[in-house]
């Protein structure tokens, strides 16, 4: 039921701007799920959620983008340094091209990172597609990118 609940959290977040705990707790109980704002606050920190300042000036929760350990983020730094040509997105789709042959190894890196902001990567021999969640998340992962190349 935890993980059942808490994957519905992250779904509720991706797709719906929520500001307090108590909204997500309404939200979760319109989906059918029970709980208290305590359980939610535990869920919360369990999934590193953050609150972020949206460009209305509000804040929102969002699934934290950095759910790197230390040892795919020095790989992933070191295959993205190695073998990235160039990236971009449009919408909740980013577009990465690599050297000949590479882009199995970034695709990997990526999907190796669990992030719950990707739904999933493809790879051919020189570009990578990568499914976001949503526009800001594919926005909050281009610069997660271009701050691994610029290192």
């Amino acid at each position: 039921m935890k993980s059942q609940r808490q994957a519905k959290i992250l779904e509720i977040i991706s797709t719906q701007n929520v500001e307090t705990q108590e909204q997500l707790l309404d939200a979760l109980q319109k989906e059918g799920f029970r709980g208290t704002q305590a359980t939610i606050s535990r869920d919360i920190k369990e999934l590193r959620i953050v609150k972020e300042l949206t460009n209305m000036g509000t804040y929102r929760y969002s699934a934290a983008v950095s759910e790197i350990d230390s040892s795919f983020s020095n790989r992933l730094n070191a295959i993205f340094k190695e073998c990235v040509v160039n990236f971009d997105y449009a919408q909740n789709i980013i577009v990465i091209r690599t050297l000949p042959g590479l882009a199995s190894a970034a695709g990997s890196a990526i999907d190796a990172m669990n992030m719950s902001s990707i739904v999933g990567t493809l790879a051919g021999d020189d570009t990578v597609m990568v499914v976001m969640r949503d526009n800001h998340a594919a926005a909050l992962f281009c610069g997660e990118i271009k701050s691994l190349i610029n290192r």
